[in-house]
């Protein structure tokens, strides 16, 4: 973690683009349930905890961090594909790791 963000990666921007993801839309950092911080993604969270990523479960308010605004974002919103606070879209291919963040209940 750096410079006082509330999330956490490696080679972390301002935005949360971590090492792995770091393109213009890449700008979510989801949170792991078992140790309630917010990644920039898995990879990042599993070279530097020492437990793999658990996905949250549906009774998780917000288990997701818009990186570019640092609001809380609910699932339901996050889905929209863009932030609802400050509108920057996030990036579509993300729905590839859904089942990694996300419970399915």
């Amino acid at each position: 973690k750096a410079k006082n963000l509330p999330f956490w990666g490696m080679a972390l921007d301002e935005q949360s683009r971590c090492y792995h993801y770091h393109s213009e839309n890449d700008i979510v950092a989801l949170k792991c349930q078992n140790c309630q911080k917010y990644y920039a993604c898995y990879h990042c969270h599993d070279s530097l905890e020492d437990h793999p990523f658990v996905a949250t479960n549906s009774q998780e308010s917000y288990p997701v961090m818009c990186g570019a605004c640092q609001h809380l974002l609910s699932l339901k919103d996050y889905q929209k594909g863009y932030c609802i606070f400050c509108q920057h879209s996030f990036n579509p291919k993300c729905f590839l790791h859904y089942d990694i963040y996300f419970k399915k209940e």
